[in-house]
């Protein structure tokens, strides 16, 4: 005669809902685990818990108490444990999405290493984790680290790979002894299947000319190639670096920075006026009309601010670049930038930490978000269409052709 069941989960979950306890979800998380945890232990077993079967090949044998960190907070299991053999939950092994894995990882690093202790135990806490041992950092760790270098040294044969869009963030570091701040170099591109992709991640003390080429010449020797566009702020050695590791690729300056450089001309009130008028400049439905936008914002700016209408003057080549590409393209380039949400999720994750201890933990943390970020991509819809991809290859190539054509005239007439 089978025994009467112990736990009623629909009406333990009854209670807490209408109690409306504050950690409803964590008892939730915990049944629902318990409950698997049973149920695979019986199956195991060949019968159900207390159940008389001739089909039984083994029976339980108490529990293990094992803490569970969730996202719910730290959730009390008890694993079933067997008179023969052992059992462990698979499940309970990847219980984590990389980016949660390495930000516990940081932080608790922080912590063994004297770094704000008060300020990491609270981080811990709102986490939801009780307490992590130097062992379970560790290995969390080193199995982080595997897979993000895996990730930053991957061949780029995916390619060609026709947009690119790159940028720096600053992230403070602790250094002997001292708080440093480093740039995070990060690359984002078009494959040719029209996807997005992560294309490289890389720490440098200075953003400067150095830094970027050789950023750029380790994506070139990873497989990055047939890159036509390549969309980032003015900083003169990344231009620079752009034009000596992509040979043939245009330059287009990045509009939400150029806005920030631009609005500091003007007064604060008349900000928002500025940017406004500016942003009439790329919702034109063709080059001519970009072009002639472009004027007349200009003229109704100089006639208020001269030194913000010289400002965008100089600029206006630099701004321009992607009227040379089809129509179609010019909403993904401005409106669906991927490098600038990929640099909010970023700095979601690393203002939680504040100061990293180390530059391991950076290369950690943000190459686990961007791991995640571009698997969330694969998984998505397509970034842009082949033929409009096709399209902006062949008026590339066309573009290239024409101002090859000018030069060798010039040259033969002189």
């Amino acid at each position: 005669m089978a025994a009467t069941e112990s736990l009623n989960v629909a009406e333990l979950l009854g209670q807490h809902l209408e109690s409306a306890s504050p950690d409803v979800l964590r008892v939730m998380v915990k049944t629902f685990a318990d409950a698997l945890m049973s149920a695979e232990a019986d199956a195991l077993c060949g019968a159900g818990y207390g159940e008389r079967s001739d089909e039984r090949t083994n029976s339980r044998n108490g529990y293990r108490q094992r803490e569970w960190d969730t996202r719910a907070g730290t959730v009390e299991l008890a694993i079933p444990k067997l008179r023969t053999g052992s059992y462990f939950p698979d499940w309970l092994l990847e219980h984590r999405r990389r980016a949660e894995q390495a930000l516990v990882s940081v932080v608790a690093t922080s912590y063994l290493l004297g770094v704000s202790t008060r300020r990491v135990e609270k981080l811990v806490e709102q986490l939801g984790v009780k307490s992590l041992s130097k062992s379970q950092v560790s290995e969390m760790a080193r199995y982080l680290d595997v897979q993000v270098e895996a990730f930053r040294n991957r061949p780029l044969d995916a390619g060609p790979y026709t947009f690119v869009w790159v940028d720096a963030l600053v992230i403070k570091v602790r250094e002997n002894g001292r708080t440093v701040n480093v740039h995070a170099l990060v690359a984002v591109g078009v494959n040719g299947d029209g996807g997005r992709e992560v294309l490289g991640l890389d720490v440098t003390s200075d953003e400067d000319g150095a830094g970027w080429l050789a950023f750029l010449r380790s994506l070139t020797a990873r497989g990055l190639s047939g890159v036509r566009l390549v969309v980032s702020d003015a900083h003169r050695g990344l231009v620079n670096a752009i034009g000596a590791a992509l040979p043939g690729a245009q330059w287009q300056r990045c509009r939400t920075h150029y806005l920030r450089n631009l609005l500091a001309k003007v007064p604060k009130s008349a900000q928002p006026w500025v940017a406004t008028l500016v942003r009439t400049i790329f919702d034109q439905p063709d080059a001519d009309a970009v072009r002639a936008q472009f004027e007349r914002v200009l003229d109704t700016i100089a006639a208020k601010f001269p030194d913000a209408a010289e400002h965008l003057d100089d600029a206006r080549g630099d701004l321009l670049a992607f009227t040379g590409f089809p129509r179609e393209l010019w909403r993904q380039i401005w409106s669906n930038n991927p490098q600038e949400r990929l640099n909010k999720e970023i700095r979601r994750r690393t203002d939680v930490v504040g100061i990293f201890p180390n530059r391991a933990a950076i290369i950690r943390l943000v190459g686990a978000v961007l791991a995640e970020q571009t698997d969330e991509w694969v998984e998505g819809r397509r970034y842009m269409g082949l033929d409009v991809l096709r399209k902006a290859r062949l008026t590339s190539i066309d573009t290239e052709q024409h101002d090859t054509e000018i030069v060798e005239t010039t040259a033969i007439a002189a």
